[in-house]
């Protein structure tokens, strides 16, 4: 009795410690698995790597035609609207300038003052060159977006921007025309309302005909270089 005693001790002393074959399975890792886990978190890795360059190394500026949009519908066209010294403006009063324009609205959070920011940056980046450009910001809330405050608005980013604004359906047809998406959305956390709405930044050419349009984020030097060479090619064209 003493012998199997001893025996059934030293088997669960075995187990306790993992000495013999009764203690815990412990699992073999499985290599395949984490072989692919490994692949997958590198690739993503140069994808994001590859995305950042694209957006930060001089040269590379995505546009409609590097992103190989085509415009399959007209974007841009004929607008009447007031600019914010109180005259009115319409496309015609552009004529024979390149238009870098951006819709937006003056109490949104961060994404418009961010993009305004980057268009003052790229106009400060052309040089000289920025002097055939007009910068314009169109409101999508003129309820809020009055003449006073574009004014003020506006001019915090570049002297030589020019905020415009109109009735409702007069922002509604120039929106449409630039195919820009836009809504009022009630926000319970916010005291004010939002304005959902697409960010591209349009540029038109001398004669208001759409040239090119550029993403959010687009690095400002490499948006700038992309708008002298237009510029280039519109004033080869006029001298031809």
């Amino acid at each position: 009795m003493s012998t199997r005693v001893s025996i059934f001790r030293e088997d669960i002393t075995a187990f306790k410690f993992g000495h013999t074959g009764y203690g815990p399975m412990r699992r073999a890792p499985n290599v395949a698995l984490i072989g692919v886990m490994l692949a997958a978190l590198i690739l993503i890795a140069v994808v994001a790597y590859t995305a950042w360059m694209r957006l930060t190394v001089s040269g590379n500026v995505e546009t409609a035609e590097s992103a190989g949009f085509a415009a399959a519908v007209k974007i841009g066209g004929p607008f009447t609207l007031t600019n914010h010294f109180g005259e009115k403006v319409t496309d015609s009063t552009y004529q024979g300038r390149f238009l870098l324009v951006y819709f937006g609205y003056g109490y949104c959070p961060d994404i418009c003052p961010t993009e305004l920011a980057n268009m003052a940056a790229t106009l400060d980046a052309m040089g000289p060159a920025s002097t055939e450009v007009q910068p314009l910001f169109i409101t999508l809330d003129p309820e809020r977006d009055t003449l006073k405050f574009l004014s003020e608005y506006v001019t915090q980013f570049h002297s030589n921007f020019v905020g415009l604004t109109g009735t409702p359906a007069e922002i509604a047809s120039v929106a449409k025309s630039y195919r820009v998406f836009y809504r009022r959305v009630e926000s319970e956390e916010a005291s004010e309302y939002l304005m959902d709405h697409s960010g591209f930044i349009y540029l038109m050419g001398l004669d208001g005909s759409f040239l090119t349009m550029f993403r959010g984020g687009t690095n400002p030097e490499s948006m700038g270089k992309t708008i002298i060479t237009y510029v280039q090619k519109g004033k080869a064209r006029d001298r031809s």
